[in-house]
Formats: structure tokens, sequence, C-alpha cells
């Protein structure tokens, strides 16, 4: 790589001081009340890296990057300014962008370089190709679930992991062989397309309810790659971005297994999510009871402890500011009110906490599910929006359901439960709820940002107090 002269020092600082960024903004990123701070030193780190990366002539010429600067950013910023509750599925393709990228960059080090290529530059260079495509595929496959255009529900064959298996060993194996003999072009396509294809098997067998997990497995996927492609092109800060990237996503993917009591495994493999009936034979069909705004505000301004649990039907329903409203609303009323955060709810890690710092509800007033769950059996009201498998109490009871052991929270141990739900249809789990059939729960049928403003506007209206 030719290097323009007297850069040499500059790009090293540059260098430098991006990886110190970028591990700064991980860190700052691990707390809401810092978030921002993370964001802003991964932007001024990126930003960094490719400054130091322009001064490096030799690749490309200036007019190629300029071109690939512009159209890049022409797609970028579209994809930036979607809504909340597309994020996960913008993730999903943000993943499928860098993963396809790792593989057409892996593709060219290959020709260019074989035959001369020594078996450790092959090694890690097989691998990014191959974590790249599957990636790459899978993070499609996960994109289009998330977005509904493919089946929300587990997509499965007799023998599917088997299959998975086989192709993994292929793959392997020609990485194996390519290690040893990496004149042999032939066979790179091949591990490519079979990566491709296990990309797409992996992801269609795993249902809704898995995907934040999946997402933040597949990032580190992509991580991992990008670090494979830093020995590659033999680039320290490639190789640090994409270590933090890779274990950041995996540790992530751990802590939310464990939140839902899952493995690594069964995540992967166990088709979670499949629809189950209503009704079981023998079983006589439940019925639910219902309420009005007028009357949910009248139970609410009664109320002295309250605790929110939002979820994926308060994201979809923008409803975030109207929840606000209510909060103080209330509070101003002398109730306390708190919110409960489950790890998983939504669609993506700390969707909750995101959307409830968009409408600056105070981070003091956000609960971790451990920690607010001693708290319900105290509590006067438990006021969930659009949370559906977080709260279903068959995860303690039901040892045949599909999220026996996912810890939950445990609104039914409220002493009034209420729950703002578009219908009585089934959450990412594809499994009925029996919370709603409590005698202690009341369902406020309606999309939640209405029949919040509805309840905000009964207590304004005074007639409750």
């Amino acid at each position: 790589m030719n290097i323009l002269p007297g850069t040499q020092p500059i790009i090293e600082i540059t260098y430098l001081v991006a990886s110190v960024l970028f591990i700064l903004s991980l860190k700052w990123m691990s707390s809401p009340s810092t978030a921002r701070h993370g964001v802003r030193a991964g932007e001024i780190g990126m930003l960094l890296a490719i400054g130091g990366t322009l001064l490096q002539h030799g690749i490309v010429d200036y007019k190629s990057i300029a071109i690939a600067l512009v159209l890049g950013t022409g797609i970028g910023i579209p994809l930036g300014l979607v809504q909340m509750t597309a994020v996960p599925q913008r993730t999903a393709l943000s993943h499928a962008f860098g993963a396809f990228c790792v593989t057409l960059v892996g593709t060219a080090e290959f020709y260019l370089r074989s035959p001369d290529i020594s078996r450790f530059t092959m090694a890690v260079l097989s691998a990014e190709v191959i974590l790249g495509s599957l990636t790459f595929t899978g993070s499609l496959m996960a994109g289009g679930k998330l977005q509904e255009i493919l089946p929300q529900r587990p997509l499965t064959y007799k023998g599917q992991n088997l299959v998975n298996l086989v192709l993994l060993t292929i793959a392997l194996a020609g990485a194996g062989y390519l290690v040893l003999h990496p004149g042999a072009r032939q066979l790179f396509p091949a591990i490519v397309g079979i990566s491709f294809l296990l990309g797409v098997l992996m992801i269609i067998p795993i249902g809704g309810a898995d995907m934040p997990t999946v997402i933040s497995l597949l990032n580190s996927y992509a991580g991992l790659s990008a670090a494979a492609m830093g020995f590659v092109l033999d680039s320290k800060l490639l190789i640090i971005a994409g270590a933090l990237d890779g274990s950041s996503g995996f540790i992530l993917s751990v802590i939310m297994s464990k939140a839902m009591n899952r493995s690594f495994g069964n995540v992967l493999f166990g088709a979670f999510g499949q629809v189950q009936a209503a009704t079981v034979a023998g079983q006589e069909a439940r019925t639910a009871r219902s309420a009005t705004a007028e009357e949910a505000a009248a139970i609410l301004v009664a109320a002295n402890k309250v605790v929110v649990v939002p979820g994926y039907g308060m994201a979809v329903a923008q409803a975030q500011h109207k929840v606000r409203e209510l909060y103080d609303t209330l509070s101003k009323r002398g109730v306390e009110v708190r919110f409960a955060i489950h790890p998983v709810a939504g669609r993506m890690p700390g969707h909750m906490n995101v959307l409830l710092a968009e409408a600056d509800i105070p981070y003091d007033r956000l609960v971790e599910m451990e920690d607010i769950n001693g708290e319900f059996s105290q509590t006067d009201v438990a006021l969930v929006i659009g949370a559906n498998d977080v709260t279903n109490p068959a995860a303690r009871t039901d040892s045949s359901s599909p999220i026996y052991g996912m810890p939950i929270l445990d609104v039914d141990k409220a002493r009034t439960v209420m729950v703002i739900k578009r219908s009585m249809s089934p959450g990412f789990a594809g499994i009925d709820n029996p919370l709603y059939y409590l005698d202690k729960t009341l369902m406020l049928f309606g999309d939640a940002k209405l029949f919040v403003n509805d309840i905000v506007r009964e207590l304004a209206g005074g007639g409750n107090n």
C-alpha cells in the first residue's frame, strides 16, 4: 500500500485516537445517562478512521472513493431516519451491509493474492468470508421477519439441524483444503455460496420471540468477520473495532439468553415461537373483561402506586409521549409512578429504555425486572402497554409452554392489572396469555397512543377527583 509522504505518523495517531474513542463509546453506551456521549464518540472515531484511511493512497483512486462516499451517504441518511419501531430491522440491514462488504473485500484479497498466500492469512480470510457470507444472508432473513415480509413463525423441516451441520462441515473442510492448497481457486466460490445458504437456513427456523437475541448474535458475527479482515489487511484499527463489536455482541447475546432462560442452542435450533391454539380439547373458552378509558382513569387516580409495563405495542403506536403525559398527570395527583423494564421487551435490547428516554421520562423512574418484581405485590395498578410474552405467567407455571422458565415481570401479583392491547392476538411467542383472563385483569382494547390520550383527557377533565 502506498502512503503519501510524511503522513505515516498522522495516520498512526489518527488510528490510535479512533481506537480509544471506539472503546469509550462502548463504555458510555452501557448507561442511559452517558449513551449520547457514547454515540458522539463512536461517530467521531469513525470519522477519524475514514480520514486516516483516505491518507493511504494506492488501493483505489480518490474519485472512486468520493463516489462511494456520496452513494453511501445517500443511502445511509434515509436509513437513519426510520421510526423507532423500524430500528431493529434497520439494524439487521446494517449488519447485512457490513457483512457483505467484508465478504467482497475477502473475495478480492483472495483472488489478488492466491496462490501466493500464507496459511495463516488463508485461514483468517476463510473465517472472514464464511462469517461474512452467512451473516449477510442471515441478517436479511432476520430483517425480513422483523419487517413481516417473511413469516415470523419458525419455518422448519425434518432434519434441518443435520443439513445445517453438513453444510457448515463442507464449508470448513473446503476452507481447510484452501489453507493447504491456496491455488485451488475453484473451491472459493463454493465456500461463499454454501455460507450464503447456511445464513438463510440458520435463521428461518427461528421465531419472532428470539429475534432480539439473534440480532445481537449476528452483530457478534459481523464484528468477528471484520476483525478477521483486519488481520488480512494488516489493520490494527479494524482488529480492535471488530473485536469490540464481536465481543460486545456475544456478551449481549449471553445476557439476553439468560434473561429468557434459554441457551444459544435453543435460540439457534429450537424453532421457538410456534403459534398455539387459544384453547385445548376439554378446556372451555375463557373470557376477558374489558373497561373504558373513563373506568381506567378512575382506577388510576384512586391508586397510590402504579407500575407501567411498556412493550412493543407502545412502540408501534408511538405512544411514549402520551405515556409521559400520563406520568406527569398522575404524579401531580400524588400517585407514585414507575416503569418496569424487561430486558427483552420490544424487538431489540434497550428498546423500551430508548423510547422512554426519547419522551424525557426520568431515568430513576425506569426500574429493571429484578428490582421491580418484588414490589408488584404492593402495587395498586400494573398498567401493561402492549407487552405480551414478558408478562405471561405461563412462563412460571406451564412446563409445556415454549417460554417456560423465562423470567417475566410479575404483574399478575399486583392488586389490579390493566392491559392496553389492540386485540387478544398472541405476541411474538405465538402463545395465549392467561394473565388476560384473571378476575383482577381489565383489557383496554385499542391503539395505545389513542387509549392513553383518552385516559389523560379523562384525568384532566377533573371527573375523577
